[in-house]
């Protein structure tokens, strides 16, 4: 076990030349010169057709490893993980075909997913896995919060590989709850979860902030047993051609699936099913070339959330989230249906949004922009259209005021932003709600042909340069942006 720890981090050492050498060195090209210009409005969305049609989607051989085959039993109790890992290897080492996880339970640890391999769970399958936070180690190295670090394994992951996915119409549990995984978050004023005194994430997680902000190297940023830091669901870290379509996925420690750094992601016909803290659904991070189509989120937080890297972490390792297009999915509770940010230092760019349907009393916001101070980065070319809101408490929210607020000396900056076609049936707070600085407003904001019903609240728009409403309406009359920029 201590050869295999090690082993990990020399690989990150090796294979994260930026996480130990700084900004100096970094291998990301600047994220300015990388931008793809703003497309014209008649082309706005055949970019989007571009960036779908370019994705890869990863196809493999007909070969199958049937898990059984390697010693799995379905009884959900006895331990898969050997098993699984097993075939996962075999497939892999025969030159990649499909990993079979028949009918039944099975219980299991961390799983790592390798080239040319789709983990293929059957309907009426189950991966139950374990809520012993020794099944996760020995660490590995991922991003946690948008921070890099040696940490618990993600329930599953793959490092550096091609090719890979998890497909079928079974279930993946997490068997997160109250008692297990969610009660680290620790004290919350809306806290549903256990408080176990001295198993809580805050004091590590403070640590790890500063630990960052130092620069200290990522191969002595040890984040695992005694950090109460809890390992995301799903994370393909550094991989090509990544395909995640069908399954179920329920009760996770923390966020659900989180590509970082990946090219060519499809998430697509996913249910996301949590409702525990941080139960953030889709949260693609620094990647490009990312289809997220026909999913079904009911989550305790961002149903999709779109990120970039924290703080002086995401500014050095300076890659953005970028072309990302997500389509016909459907939001029910969440803290946010579409959202960026709010881990977005490394900036996000040309994102299209279209054809969602979303409606709870606990779905906080439609669509939200997060950002501030200390996160900073560059979001533009942000596009949405075709979005059908039933109940929602805001619908529109881009806000520079996020926790730590203007206290920092990297403002952010959003701009070319162009929303049309929302309908919102019953906002219980605010239809429009933008909040940039002072010194530094958020610029070209653009909403055209839309409604916004039942409105309890008046909207708030201060701090925007280049604010335009065309065809709006809020409780049945018809709004320009001047009334709103005075009213605010």
């Amino acid at each position: 076990m201590v050869d295999k720890k090690r082993r990990y981090i020399l690989k990150a050492m090796t294979t994260s030349s930026v996480a130990l050498a700084g900004l100096s060195s970094c291998k990301n090209m600047n994220m300015k010169n990388t931008l793809i210009s703003p497309s014209s409005n008649t082309n706005d969305w055949q970019k989007a057709d571009d960036i779908r049609n370019a994705i890869v989607v990863p196809s493999f051989p007909d070969a199958v490893f049937n898990i059984k085959d390697f010693g799995a039993i379905n009884d959900g109790t006895f331990d898969c993980t050997s098993a699984i890992n097993n075939a996962i290897k075999a497939c892999n080492d025969s030159g990649g075909g499909k990993v079979l996880i028949p009918a039944g339970t099975y219980k299991t640890g961390a799983i790592h997913l390798l080239s040319n391999v789709n983990l293929h769970i059957s309907e009426n399958a189950t991966l139950s896995f374990s809520t012993d936070p020794n099944h996760y180690l020995p660490e590995v190295f991922t991003r946690w919060e948008g921070l890099e670090i040696m940490g618990y394994s993600p329930l599953i992951y793959a490092y550096q590989q091609e090719n890979i996915a998890i497909t079928g119409k079974g279930t993946i549990d997490g068997n997160g709850d109250n008692q297990t995984w969610w009660p680290w978050k620790g004290p919350k004023s809306d806290a549903h979860w256990d408080i176990i005194p001295g198993e809580v994430q805050q004091p590590a997680r403070k640590k790890l902030m500063a630990d960052a902000e130092a620069g200290v190297p990522v191969s002595e940023r040890h984040y695992s047993d005694g950090a109460f830091l809890r390992p995301p669901f799903v994370q393909p870290y550094s991989c090509k051609n990544v395909l995640i379509e069908d399954i179920t996925i329920k009760n996770s420690p923390f966020w659900l699936v989180n590509p970082v750094l990946c090219q060519h992601v499809t998430v697509k016909g996913v249910s996301f099913l949590s409702h525990g803290p941080n139960s953030d659904g889709c949260d693609p991070e620094s990647c490009d070339h990312v289809l997220i189509e026909n999913c079904t989120f009911d989550t305790g937080d961002d149903c999709i959330a779109i990120k970039s890297g924290r703080n002086a972490d995401g500014r050095r390792i300076n890659t953005p989230c970028q072309n990302i297009v997500i389509s016909h999915c459907n939001m029910r509770d969440g803290h946010g249906g579409v959202v960026i940010g709010s881990e977005i230092s490394g900036g996000v760019n040309n994102v299209f949004a279209e054809k969602c349907t979303m409606s709870s009393p606990d779905l906080e916001r439609a669509i939200r922009i997060k950002t501030n101070a200390v996160r900073g980065g560059i979001i533009e070319h942000i596009r949405i259209r075709d979005i059908t809101v039933g109940t929602v408490q805001n619908a529109i929210v881009i806000n520079y005021f996020y926790e730590e607020g203007e206290n920092g000396n990297f403002d952010p900056i959003v701009r070319d932003v162009k929303i049309q076609n929302i309908t919102c049936e019953k906002v219980l707070s605010k239809a429009i709600d933008l909040r940039g600085f002072s010194h530094d407003p958020i610029q070209n904001i653009h909403i055209e042909n839309s409604q916004f019903n039942q409105v309890k609240d008046a909207s708030i728009v201060k701090h925007v340069e280049g604010f335009t409403l065309r065809k709006v309406r809020i409780n049945g009359k018809t709004v320009n942006a001047n009334d709103l920029l005075k009213n605010s």
